[in-house]
C-alpha cells in the first residue's frame, strides 16, 4: 500500500505577484539538490488521522507556525515514488527566518554507528511562480497549476 502524505501550500502576493512557500527537506539525502527537491510544507498521515489535520499538524511540524486562514482543496497528486499527497492552499504569511522544524535522527555516515539530528525541513523560502516550478517536486507542480486556476488569473511572476 503506497505511503499517503498530507500538507499546504500557503501562497501570498505581492505587487500583483503571486508568491509560493516552499520549504527544502533536510538532512544529507537532499543537502546538495535544489532542482526539483523543494516541496509544500507536508508529512505523512498518522493512522486514523483527519487528512486535513494532519495537513495543518504537519505545517506546524515543518514550519513552526500554526496556519490559519481559508483553507481550499486540492487534487492530490501522486509522486514518482508512489506516494499520495493530499493538498490544501490558503493565503498567509510566513518569515523563513522564524523556521523552527522537528528533527529526526540517521545513522550518518550509514553503517557508521554515529546517530546524527536532522531538521527535517533546513530551509523556506517565497518564490514566485515560474521559480517555484523549477523549484518543486515535480508532481507537486500540479498543485502551483491548479491554484493559479483556482485564483482565476495568471499573476505576474
Amino acid at each position: 500500500m503506497a505511503k499517503k502524505s498530507a500538507g499546504l501550500l500557503m501562497y501570498r502576493t505581492q505587487s500583483s505577484r503571486l508568491e509560493l512557500l516552499l520549504v527544502h527537506s533536510g538532512g544529507p539525502y537532499w543537502a546538495n539538490r535544489c532542482w526539483q527537491a523543494w516541496t509544500i510544507p507536508k508529512g505523512e498521515i498518522d493512522p486514523g488521522e483527519d487528512t486535513f489535520e494532519a495537513a495543518k499538524r504537519e505545517f506546524f511540524e515543518e514550519t513552526g507556525q500554526f496556519p490559519t486562514g481559508d483553507f481550499r482543496p486540492l487534487r492530490p497528486v501522486r509522486q514518482a515514488g508512489g506516494k499520495l499527497v493530499f493538498a490544501w492552499a490558503f493565503e498567509g504569511n510566513f518569515d523563513p527566518a522564524n523556521l523552527r522544524s522537528n528533527t529526526f535522527v540517521l545513522e550518518w555516515p550509514p553503517n557508521s554507528g554515529v546517530l546524527k539530528e536532522f531538521p527535517e525541513v533546513d530551509q523556506a523560502a517565497w518564490f514566485n511562480l515560474e521559480e517555484a516550478k523549477k523549484r518543486i517536486i515535480k508532481a507537486q507542480g500540479q498543485f502551483l497549476d491548479e491554484l493559479v486556476q483556482m485564483l482565476g488569473h495568471v499573476p505576474l511572476s
